[in-house]
């Protein structure tokens, strides 16, 4: 007969699975907060805000925070995680919501403006302050570009969506375009995060409207003028009246 005190196998597995399990929630959730504690800590204080600060706007100490983040950079991959999801979703929203694929285009500007716009700081936090630690040894990409990397990535594949119905182009013509377009529309958001106080540049809303514009306007005016015809080209070595 066995003792009140004994544990059968299964039952003993069963006791510290649980226990696990309830360890490894509690440990995601409390990454998650500290997570938001640092987006708004950065949010306040720029992006080179210091890891006492972040951790003082966390109400805890930095040993509390490297229990869950092995340095800064670290930390600053886990806010460019959630950075990056956010806005991920946000775009595919609107990219599903539009009704036409140019629509959907200008819709995707619009959320990457005004996301970038809602906190500059935390935008260049994750984009550029922490590039120069470590690197990934399977890749050998810098660490904290990873998340930045996987988001423009997928964005590609969002924007070639409504390119390649447009234009019935083929599938490499639209990822390579969609490429140069995310590229373009950070390049031209982040030249107007730097320019947007002066007197002649223009506002979120007209810089969706134009660079929306120059981006659809011009592939596709391109390729549309390009496509093969039953017009055979005619013999260079022909002048006519016209070209005279």
């Amino acid at each position: 007969m066995s003792s009140p005190s004994s544990t059968t196998p299964g039952r003993a597995a069963a006791v510290v699975d649980g226990r696990s399990t309830r360890w490894d929630d509690h440990r995601a959730a409390r990454r998650a907060e500290l997570v938001r504690a640092a987006s708004k800590a950065v949010h306040r204080g720029g992006p080179g805000v210091s890891m006492d600060e972040i951790a003082a706007a966390s109400g805890t100490s930095k040993s509390i925070i490297y229990r869950y983040f092995d340095d800064k950079t670290g930390l600053q991959v886990a806010v460019g995680s959630a950075v990056v999801g956010r806005m991920h979703a946000a775009l595919t929203q609107a990219a599903e919501a539009a009704e036409t694929p140019k629509r959907a285009l200008h819709a995707m500007v619009g959320v990457y403006l005004e996301m970038i716009e809602s906190s500059p700081n935390v935008y260049y936090f994750v984009t550029r302050t922490g590039s120069i630690a470590g690197t990934d040894h399977a890749t050998g990409a810098p660490v904290a570009d990873a998340p930045l990397a996987a988001f423009l990535d997928s964005v590609t594949q969002l924007v070639a969506e409504p390119f390649a119905r447009a234009t019935d182009v083929a599938p490499a013509d639209a990822a390579a375009w969609a490429a140069g377009a995310v590229g373009f529309v950070r390049g031209a958001g982040e030249w107007w995060l730097g320019h947007r106080g002066r007197p002649d540049a223009p506002d979120r809303e007209q810089l969706t409207d134009r660079v929306g514009n120059w981006l659809w306007a011009g592939p596709v005016g391109v390729l549309g003028e390009n496509r093969p015809t039953s017009r055979p080209d005619p013999d260079p070595t022909t002048v006519t009246e016209e070209s005279r």
